[in-house]
């Protein structure tokens, strides 16, 4: 059986190391989808919808197929919440989701912020 060397040794850590850091998953963890964060609104019973910079994100639809991870979202009005029909209404909140061709395909998870990040963001749509 062949020895190996000292030098040995460390050339093949060394490439393990690099190896690892270079495969997500491996030696780091990466949360999945994308951070999109604006004005969550709540107009109906069963229909949450996100607008972000880019446009609206329809995470839930009354009456359609659930959107998978719906249930990992929070309650969105504990940070600020402003009524517009009875409890439903709009707040201000992040939601990490899967998108494909402008559908979210998938919610990991979500949180409210104060309506106050939302107010100073120019580039959001106005929530009305």
């Amino acid at each position: 059986m062949a020895r190996i060397g000292h030098m040995g040794i460390i050339a093949a850590a060394a490439a393990m190391v690099s190896m690892s850091a270079a495969t997500p998953g491996l030696s780091q963890s990466r949360a999945p989808g994308e951070l999109r964060c604006g004005w969550y609104h709540n107009p109906t019973p069963g229909n949450h919808l996100l607008f972000d910079r880019h446009g609206r994100w329809i995470l839930g639809s009354q009456g359609a197929r659930e959107t998978p991870g719906m249930d990992r979202l929070p309650d969105m009005t504990t940070a600020g919440w402003v009524e517009t029909n009875g409890y439903y209404g709009y707040g201000c909140g992040c939601v990490r989701m899967t998108t494909n061709r402008g559908r979210v395909v998938r919610i990991h998870s979500g949180r409210p912020v104060p309506l106050s990040q939302c107010r100073r963001d120019r580039t959001l749509p106005s929530p009305e």
